[in-house]
């Protein structure tokens, strides 16, 4: 066996830190393999980037979830017991219930919920001067997605488990204080939802049938029996903070539209003419293009073999979701943002991997996709077609070494009007 290529130096991790996007990717190219070892965070760690790698990472006879997100990460954005690590038949029977409050009369549901939520904040808006965009969407996306899951929600509270919310997938990797702030919100979701939950189950709480919360409150593990209070919580969490999560998509996606203005005529056009193919495909290249979660953790199950390289059972290994995503192999002209690339192929398996990679109903795939594109695709059509804004003078690079990486300025919009 050929040795692992290595990246220099006693430990990366702060390296990687100012880098997340593009730190594996880029010592993948300067080693011509689609694997090295870097230490990170005192571990050895392997850094796995493009196709090939991403389809061997999901095979479940080779790697595993459980131990492998490090205990910030557990502490913050996934929480502890929840799907995202779990393994095999526990994976997939939990991955059910994600796939079942996540059907498309569901989606749809979430959608309507959603528009509702842009009318109602876009009047406010108009009364205010300029603001981020980001942050805007927050509460929006978060009194949408409670009603929708069943979560009463009172409107003093909304300010409070919105920001909670945010802070685990905002302040989960940073300084100190942020991270803490992200434990912090953490307990507090999974206190006030398992409290709910509980409510629920003994008869005291009524959960709008069908409801999300109602989804996860009457879900059978295995063995037959409801989650655990605290588990439960973790996966409704599960549920409300990645659709709050899109907004880092939709403030991408009008990103685009302002730096990409050749993009707005094809798209309105897409979005009005009932024809959604460029709508789709444009949605996808900011899906593509843009940076979300920079890499996804497993183990390796047990010794074997890829490419002459030997790796040991046990070990940490990072899959690179964005440097994938701009894989030349894969992509023509991969640092361009070109939407009409999707309207002559179909993404596959492991080339398109914002989200996870392989296929969700049994695999590590991100259950929530469907719901980024969607929300990306209806947010579309209220920037495009029913109001009005501008973007002042402010800092549009992306901030690369922020996660989740958007525009230093913060994507500030004024001016903003309602359309008939």
């Amino acid at each position: 066996m050929r040795p692992i290529p290595r990246v220099g130096g006693w430990d990366s991790s702060l390296e990687f830190l100012g880098d997340p996007y593009r730190f594996i990717h880029r010592h993948c190219l300067d080693r011509r393999s689609d694997v090295v070892e870097a230490r990170l965070m005192l571990r050895a760690t392997l850094c796995f980037t493009g196709p090939r790698a991403a389809e061997l990472f999901y095979n479940e006879a080779l790697f595993l979830r459980a131990g492998a997100a490090p205990e910030p990460v557990r502490a913050t954005l996934f929480g502890k017991g929840g799907v995202q690590t779990l393994d095999g038949a526990r994976h997939r029977r939990r991955k059910a219930l994600f796939m079942r409050a996540l059907a498309p009369e569901q989606l749809a549901a979430l959608a309507r919920q959603v528009s509702h939520e842009w009318e109602h904040e876009l009047g406010r808006w108009a009364q205010q001067p300029p603001f981020s965009l980001y942050c805007a969407l927050h509460p929006l996306l978060t009194r949408a997605v409670c009603h929708w899951a069943g979560v009463p929600l009172a409107p003093e509270q909304v300010e409070l488990r919105s920001g909670e919310l945010v802070a685990l997938f905002d302040r989960a990797i940073g300084p100190p204080l942020q991270h803490l702030h992200a434990r912090v919100a953490r307990m507090a979701l999974e206190s006030w939802l398992a409290h709910l939950l509980s409510e629920a189950r003994a008869g005291r709480v009524e959960l709008p049938e069908g409801c999300a919360a109602e989804t996860v409150a009457l879900h059978r593990d295995e063995d037959g029996n409801v989650l655990r209070p605290h588990v439960a919580a973790v996966e409704l969490i599960n549920l409300l903070r990645p659709t709050v999560a899109v907004s880092v998509f939709i403030t991408q996606a009008a990103h685009a539209l302002h730096v990409h203005p050749e993009c707005r005529e094809p798209l309105s056009e897409s979005l009005l003419g009932g024809d959604m193919r460029y709508a789709q495909a444009f949605v996808q290249e900011v899906r593509r293009w843009y940076p979300f979660f920079p890499a996804v953790a497993a183990r390796v199950r047990h010794d074997f073999e890829w490419q002459g390289y030997h790796f040991p059972r046990g070990q940490l290994a990072l899959l690179d979701l964005y440097g994938t995503d701009h894989d030349a192999r894969s992509w023509d002209k991969p640092e361009a943002f070109r939407p009409q690339r999707f309207l002559t192929r179909r993404p596959g398996a492991y080339d398109l991997i914002p989200q996870g990679g392989a296929e969700p109903h049994a695999h590590h795939r991100c259950p929530g996709e469907g719901v980024a594109i969607a929300l990306m695709l209806l947010s579309l059509d209220w920037l495009l077609h029913r109001m009005r804004w501008e973007v002042p003078p402010q800092d549009l690079e992306l901030d690369m070494s922020r996660l989740p990486a958007l525009p230093r300025g913060g994507f500030v919009i004024g001016d903003v009007q309602a359309l008939p």
